[in-house]
C-alpha cells in the first residue's frame, strides 16, 4: 500500500533468491517504488502500488500465456 512497502517486499525477494543462489540480473524502479521489476533471467517478478498495476495492466499482455505451477521450486520455511 505505499512504496516503503514495495521497497521492503523487493529487499525480501532478493534476499530469499540470493539464500536459494540466485542473483538479480537487472532491477528497475526501485527509486520510485510504484513499479519494481526484477530479473532473474527465467523469472521477472513485478512488484506494484495497486494504481500502477491497475494502471499499466500487464496482465493484459499475458492473458494468452500458459501459467506454470512453481511451488515445487518454492522454499518452505521452517
Amino acid at each position: 500500500q505505499s512504496t516503503v512497502q514495495v521497497r521492503a517486499c523487493s529487499d525480501e525477494v532478493e534476499e530469499k533468491m540470493q539464500q536459494n543462489g540466485e542473483a538479480v540480473r537487472h532491477t528497475e524502479g526501485y527509486r520510485n517504488g510504484s513499479w519494481i521489476l526484477m530479473d532473474y533471467g527465467s523469472v521477472v517478478i513485478h512488484l506494484f502500488l495497486p494504481e500502477a498495476r491497475e494502471f499499466y495492466d500487464i496482465e493484459r499482455l499475458w492473458k494468452d500465456g500458459t501459467p506454470v505451477d512453481i511451488t515445487e521450486y518454492l522454499v518452505k520455511e521452517e
